[in-house]
């Protein structure tokens, strides 16, 4: 085996399949001995090796036919969002302490979304972390209420150590959200240490072999190194919080895992449905059907042989824009740089086109094959990896109104340099009908809020964000057919 074959995904994920009971803690179980394998993806790859880090990602996604989303975002929230988090924050040490997490198999999970801030809400983190002068310490709240309660925390109820998002609070002035890595079990026994409570999300209409935990924290005592210090630290000697690095927000880092996040899942929904599509021809293909004289096979059936050719054509543009996107992404997790406003908006055009065309082809596909899509073991069962999909790392509804509302927030500034403004005739006539929207409905309602006014124009805003991902993904490709046309011309 080489090291970048990733054969001990697929051997885990195989052997996953063949077991008659997907439990949580055999998922767990099987997580955790894949990440204490020597020679497997390491805990700081999505830095070191990034390309590697997608590999990964793409090689377990082949397998979502047969397992469903649990493990892939069991793997996915493990390597992304609690390692390369601590990877992106911490410092040398830090970093160094991973390799001891990863050889013991130690399962994380990244406690960030809270019940007031859901898919729907945008960032929002209510719990704080207060430096203790006394104790040279932090003491972590969740507040008072189930607000900052932090919620849907994949692999919470089986976790060893947690990335905890908290607003750091140091002599009473706020420096903003931060990562803490902090341990969550003690003992042999695994106990929950003083000050945390976890509790079941309840029963899912898929991925039940993935635990999801509602995590709380009430006077929980993290020790002074617990924050992810290589950015911003608080000065023991002085008790006054320390700026590291000017110019670079921790918080603007943990978005970097929203990123490798975004391009993964775009990845991984590609990859879900390529296989769905595979072995959904290859049934048809040999699926006889009377009376068709000298096409007697389901595939030739003319609308389920034109979905074919539209379905791959599609899928194809899509993995060679998305893999555009993770090119650029690497070189810029290599050189610890944070993505300019150009590659972060066409990674979120990356997640959006992907997912929602997969989901699209899935459910035309199902509509074509007859009772084949209501079999257990064709995939089609397992076509809410899609829906899981499209709500992770950024729901799509947002990422759309953000593309929407930062090209919309260009034009009323008339700032025409801007590298998400307006760069169309069609876009500047979608701005101008948003605007006059906004204009009808503060001149019908003298009290209307900026957020209703914005809503009011929602089908315009969702339109908008659709004309950039087309603008978007036509320039990538523009951009790659060039370059392969400057290379070519090189070599004659």
């Amino acid at each position: 085996m080489t090291r970048d074959d990733h054969a001990d995904v697929h051997a885990v994920a195989r052997a996953l399949a063949k077991a008659p009971k997907r439990a949580t803690r055999r998922t767990a179980k099987a997580l955790r001995a894949l990440v204490s394998r020597r020679g497997a993806l390491t805990f700081t790859d999505v830095e070191d090796d990034p390309a590697r880090f997608f590999a990964a990602h793409r090689a377990l996604a082949t397998h979502a036919t047969t397992l469903g989303p649990g493990f892939w975002i069991r793997f996915t929230v493990q390597y992304n969002l609690f390692a390369g988090t601590c990877a992106a924050l911490g410092t040398e040490a830090q970093r160094a302490r991973l390799e001891t997490l990863r050889r013991r198999g130690t399962l994380g999970c990244f406690c960030l979304t809270e019940r007031l801030a859901g898919v729907n809400s945008g960032l929002v983190v209510h719990t704080r972390a207060d430096w203790d002068g006394k104790t040279g310490g932090y003491v972590i709240n969740s507040g008072e209420g189930d607000g900052g309660t932090k919620n849907w925390i994949s692999q919470g109820l089986t976790a060893d150590a947690a990335v905890v998002v908290a607003n750091l609070f140091v002599k009473g002035r706020s420096f903003g959200p931060h990562g803490f890595l902090v341990t969550m079990r003690e003992g042999a026994f695994g106990r929950l240490a003083r000050g945390i409570t976890v509790g079941d999300m309840g029963l899912k209409t898929t991925g039940n072999d993935l635990d999801n935990a509602w995590v709380r924290f009430d006077d929980f005592r993290a020790p002074a190194e617990s924050l992810l210090a290589k950015y911003g630290d608080v000065d023991a000697s002085t008790g006054e919080y320390v700026a590291k690095k000017e110019g670079i927000r921790t918080m603007d880092m943990i978005g970097q895992r929203l990123f490798t996040g975004r391009v993964a899942v775009a990845q991984a929904a590609l990859t879900f449905v390529r296989r769905l599509f595979d072995d959904t021809k290859r049934y048809s293909d040999q699926k006889p059907c009377t009376m068709r004289g000298d096409s007697p096979a389901l595939t030739d059936v003319p609308q389920l042989r034109a979905l074919y050719d539209e379905g791959y054509a599609t899928i194809d543009r899509l993995d060679a824009y998305v893999k555009q996107c993770e090119n650029e992404l690497c070189q810029c997790l290599r050189r610890r740089e944070i993505p300019d406003a150009v590659l972060v908006q066409a990674i979120a055009v990356a997640k959006i086109k992907a997912v929602e065309g997969a989901i699209d082809l899935a459910f035309r596909l199902k509509q074509e094959v007859g009772s084949y899509a209501l079999m257990s073991g064709t995939g089609f069962d397992n076509t809410d990896f899609l829906q899981c999909c499209k709500f992770a790392e950024g729901d799509s509804r947002i990422l759309s109104q953000k593309l929407a509302r930062d090209c919309f927030g260009a034009f009323q500034r008339n700032d025409q340099r801007s590298a998400v403004g307006v760069k169309s005739e069609i876009e500047l006539d979608l701005c101008q009908r948003i605007d006059e929207h906004m204009r009808d409905a503060r001149e019908a309602n003298a009290n209307v809020s900026k957020i209703e006014a914005w809503d009011s124009a929602w089908r315009e805003v969702y339109r908008l964000a659709e004309v950039i991902c087309e603008r978007v993904m036509h320039e990538k490709s523009f951009a790659a057919a060039a370059a392969a046309g400057s290379v070519t011309r090189s070599k004659l």
